[in-house]
């Protein structure tokens, strides 16, 4: 039987099934798209047809089908220094102002990052070769990466750590040398041991808390566009109560989350904060001392 694309109604029984599934919400113009993605996985489990499958999947023998559905659904490639300005800041303002409150006695020297919807790895990596270029100011700390995906895939392929070349093209030649190996005969840049060591990977979805934290800074961007507002809502209040007090929320350009991060000071049109009333009354009385 040949299988040209859902129709209507199977198309929103696999939609809400998905959203269901994943707090994903389908785009009504993704028929095409998701028709082929399903179709994969069809093929691979020699599926007659689209209404046999879902009942198969929505089954409690469907049970261990579910994640390469997710995979085959919530599939993404990303590439390294994605939006250079987030990675500029962290490296600089960001790692400034938590080195200063450890000199201060406000902090222990200890950091926490978490990269959520990380896809294929690039961005918790990117954020360990900022770490790693300031390793002289960060001798000492406690440093962890945490990077999650909802897809097993997504996530077998950050913790390989290999990656294309238009992938690293962000990258100079000078980190490249250091912080990777070159594999000519296969094509691809491999990520170092010793810059793997700072980023640990972990399936999660982002409709439930997650039970490590808090963060100092979380990276959440190109994940949201996906999530209905009411779904939205749901991970923000996650995302937040991940948080520690004065820790970071970076956001991506066309998440759709502005109105929904009240609890959160904007410093930039991407970074929000969240309150910290020890730090803030520390630096106010040492204000006042200075002024006397």
């Amino acid at each position: 039987m040949k299988l040209e694309r859902l129709n209507p109604d199977q198309f929103k029984q696999f939609c809400e099934f998905i959203y269901e599934k994943s707090g994903i919400r389908i785009n009504d113009k993704k028929v095409t798209l998701l028709s082929n993605r399903i179709r994969h996985r069809l093929k691979a489990g020699d599926f007659e047809d689209f209404d046999t499958y879902y009942r198969f999947l929505t089954s409690q023998r469907g049970a261990d089908e579910l994640e390469g559905f997710l995979d085959a659904i919530t599939t993404n490639e990303t590439f390294f220094f994605r939006t250079a300005k987030h990675f500029d800041w962290l490296k600089n303002e960001f790692l400034t102002e938590l080195i200063g409150q450890h000199r201060a006695g406000q902090r222990e020297p200890s950091l926490r990052i978490w990269s959520a919807g990380c896809a294929n790895g690039a961005e918790p990596y990117s954020i360990a070769v900022c770490l790693a270029e300031n390793a002289h100011r960060l001798q000492g700390w406690s440093l962890k990466i945490l990077g999650t995906d909802i897809s097993e895939q997504m996530l077998a392929e950050a913790r390989e750590g290999k990656y294309k070349e238009r992938a690293v093209e962000a990258i100079d030649q000078k980190q490249r040398r250091r912080y990777f190996h070159h594999r000519t005969e296969e094509n691809h840049w491999a990520i170092r041991p010793d810059l793997k060591e700072l980023v640990e990977f972990k399936k999660h979805n982002l409709m439930d808390r997650i039970s490590q934290g808090p963060f100092d800074c979380i990276f959440i961007r190109n994940v949201l566009i996906y999530f209905d507002r009411d779904s939205k809502r749901v991970v923000i209040e996650n995302l937040v109560k991940a948080l520690k007090a004065g820790g970071y929320l970076v956001v991506g350009p066309s998440e759709g989350i502005y109105d929904m991060l009240d609890p959160l000071q904007r410093l930039s049109p991407l970074i929000y904060q969240k309150p910290d009333e020890k730090i803030r009354s520390a630096s106010s009385h040492g204000a006042e001392g200075r002024q006397r």
